[in-house]
C-alpha cells in the first residue's frame, strides 16, 4: 500500500537545472569516524546528492582515495564543492579540475572570506559564478542570507541559491528565520537550499517548514554520537518538514482556542430511566432527572 509520504516524495521532487531528485536531503563526506560509517550514513539518510570537497580528496586516483573509493560503484549524484577556496580564481580552478577529472559539471561553489566564521566572500562568489556559468557549469553557490546578493547570483546564472542557517559546522540551528523567510518569499525562480548550521533533526525540519526546497548538511550527522541514527533522523525530519509546509500550518493565537468549541458540543446527556430512582434528589422527588 502506498503511503502519503511515498506519494508526496515522488510527486514533489526537488528539481535543479532540469534534473529531479526524490530526496531533498543532501549529505557531505567529511569528519566521519571512518569511510564505513560514512557509507552507512549515506545509505540510511536516503540522500541522492553527496557533496565532495575537491581539495580534500585524491581525484587523480579514486581507487586509492578513502572517500571516493566508497562512492565509486554507487548511484549517488556526486556534487563537487570548492570548500577551502579563499579566492574566486582558486574556486574556478578547482571547479575546472573536478570537471576534467570526470566528476561533474555541477559545482557547489564556496569562496570563503573569513577564516574564523567561514562566512562567504560575496564579491568573490559572484565573480566566480559568472565565470563558471559562462563555461557551462551548473553552479550552486553557498552564500549569506542577503536577499540582494542572492538576486545578483541568480542574475549571474546560479541554478540554485544556498544560504547559510548558521556558521558552518556550528550546530547552532536556524538562527536567521526572518531573513530566510524573506528570501523564500522573494525568490521563486530557483530552488533555495539551507546550507550550514543544522545541528539536529528539528533544525532540518524548521528549514523545510520555512518552505525551503532542500537541506545540505554534514557535521550534524558525522559528529553525532550515533551518526547512522542521526542520518535516519535527518531523513525523516526533511520529509516531515516538507509535508508540514505543504499542509499549511494553523495560525498562531495569543489566547487559548478550545479544540472542542462549545458550538460543537452535543446537548446534555440524560441518564437512562432505569437509574432515575438511584439519582433522585434528596427529598425523594425523581421527576427531575440528573444530567451529565
Amino acid at each position: 500500500m502506498t503511503t502519503l509520504t511515498q506519494t508526496r516524495q515522488s510527486k514533489g521532487a526537488l528539481t535543479i537545472a532540469g534534473r529531479s531528485f526524490h530526496s531533498r536531503l543532501m549529505l557531505g563526506t567529511g569528519k566521519y569516524r571512518s569511510p564505513v560509517v560514512m557509507a552507512d550514513c549515506h545509505r540510511e539518510s536516503g540522500a541522492e546528492i553527496i557533496t565532495v570537497a575537491i581539495q580534500r580528496v585524491n581525484i587523480s586516483d579514486r581507487q586509492q582515495d578513502s572517500i571516493l573509493s566508497y562512492l565509486a560503484d554507487t548511484s549517488y549524484f556526486l556534487l563537487p564543492n570548492t570548500a577551502g577556496c579563499k579566492t574566486a580564481e582558486l574556486a574556478v580552478r578547482t571547479a575546472r579540475l573536478a570537471r576534467e577529472a570526470g566528476l561533474s559539471n555541477w559545482i557547489k561553489l564556496e569562496v570563503i572570506g573569513d577564516d574564523q566564521t567561514l562566512f562567504p566572500d560575496n564579491e568573490g562568489l559572484l565573480q566566480a559564478t559568472r565565470i563558471l556559468v559562462k563555461e557551462g557549469f551548473v553552479v550552486l553557490p553557498y552564500t549569506t542570507d542577503d536577499l540582494v546578493n542572492a538576486r545578483k547570483l541568480i542574475d549571474a546564472g546560479a541554478a540554485a541559491v544556498m544560504p547559510m542557517g548558521a556558521p558552518i559546522g556550528s550546530g547552532l540551528g536556524i538562527q536567521n528565520r526572518t531573513n530566510l523567510r524573506i528570501l523564500r518569499e522573494q525568490i521563486t525562480s530557483v530552488p533555495l537550499i539551507v546550507d550550514a548550521g543544522v545541528g539536529t533533526a528539528s533544525d532540518a525540519a524548521i528549514a523545510m517548514e520555512l518552505g525551503y526546497d532542500g537541506v545540505l548538511l554534514n557535521t550534524a550527522v558525522a559528529s553525532a554520537q550515533e551518526s547512522v541514527t542521526m542520518a535516519c533522523a535527518m531523513r525523516h525530519a526533511v520529509i516531515a518538514g516538507r509535508l508540514a509546509f505543504e499542509a499549511g500550518r494553523m495560525g498562531r493565537f495569543l489566547y487559548a482556542n478550545a479544540s472542542s468549541p462549545a458550538l460543537e458540543l452535543s446537548g446534555p446527556m440524560v441518564l437512562p430511566s432505569t437509574t432515575l430512582s438511584e439519582h433522585a434528589n434528596w427529598n425523594g422527588d425523581a421527576a427531575i432527572p440528573d444530567v451529565i
